[in-house]
């Protein structure tokens, strides 16, 4: 009788802990609606009239591209001034994204070999200038997850009608500034947490005070593909990063920072902001306040990784 209780007792706690990682936390968004596989981005483009963006280097992009793709690289869409890698003009966008066959209507499916960042970047540059969320995907895992699925890759040039691409006004609720950064640092809100998606040696040379680390390659599975929501949903919370705040992401210079953003966004956070300046522009300027990293993210739940 003991022996048979004991056996029930730990089912129980077995029920608990399971219970208890599938559980569904609370989001404002819709879920899973922006990234997609390399397996339903192939039937996308047979079935529907989509425009690919191959968001590799331009010489990276002419070795090999899906057949068909165009090329949107980092430089199309960013600016060297006043500091590296930050947002684009809305004229220069506009001119990226029309020259290369998108309207405000068409539908992206965009994918890049670097961790999702470049992609991510790019589809986080179409939202701030008004491009409907779905009318755009980032495929997970990008070209090497298209690779495993046997798709048709070719090289060279790819040629496309230009059309015309209106922006909207940008839309700064989605960009911190660095004073807005500096006021949560000196004066923390509960309700705003930033964070730092840079790597483990490069938080050790500094950090904005306050800031959550966890390294944005936290957000990909072994294979380079991004994790399940579920998993994002366990991971950040259990980090103090949960939607029920304001999250303002920084990295060196902004670009990595857009994949943990595509990651929650994807995840049904919506309150989320990038800083653009980054680490690179906070660094810069001696009179902002700098801190050493306290800690290390907690580790999720194996389970959740299925």
């Amino acid at each position: 009788m003991k022996k048979l209780t004991k056996v029930l007792f730990l089912l129980l706690v077995f029920a608990i802990i399971l219970t208890g990682c599938e559980a569904d936390i609370s989001v404002p968004g819709e879920e899973g609606q922006d990234i997609i596989t390399a397996d339903e981005a192939l039937k996308i483009i047979k079935d529907e009239d989509v425009v690919v963006v191959d968001a590799q280097k331009s010489g990276d992009y002419k070795d090999q591209h899906l057949e068909g793709a165009v090329n949107i690289a980092r430089n199309d869409i960013t600016t060297f001034g006043p500091y590296p890698n930050m947002l684009a003009s809305a004229s220069k966008v506009e001119g990226s994204l029309g020259e290369n066959g998108i309207s405000n209507d068409t539908k992206v499916i965009i994918y890049d070999d670097n961790n999702n960042m470049d992609a991510a970047r790019l589809w986080w540059t179409m939202l701030v200038f008004g491009h409907d969320t779905e009318n755009m995907k980032v495929v997970s895992g990008g070209l090497n997850a298209l690779q495993k699925e046997k798709a048709d890759f070719t090289s060279g040039e790819s040629e496309v009608e230009a059309v015309e691409y209106n922006a909207a006004e940008k839309d700064e609720s989605l960009i911190a500034t660095k004073e807005e950064v500096l006021a949560q640092a000196n004066n923390p809100s509960e309700d705003t947490v930033i964070l730092d998606v840079r790597t483990a040696e490069e938080v050790n040379e500094g950090i904005i005070p306050g800031a959550v680390h966890i390294n944005y390659v936290d957000n990909n599975d072994d294979n380079g593909e991004y994790y399940p929501v579920s998993y994002i949903q366990r991971y950040y919370p259990d980090n103090e990063v949960t939607p029920d705040k304001t999250v303002i992401m920084y990295c060196q210079t902004s670009i990595r920072a857009a994949q943990t953003f595509l990651a929650l966004h994807n995840a049904g956070y919506r309150d989320l902001k990038i800083y653009d300046g980054a680490w690179i522009e906070w660094s810069a300027d001696s009179s902002t306040p700098k801190a050493m990293p306290s800690g290390a993210p907690a580790e999720p739940s194996q389970q959740d990784a299925s």
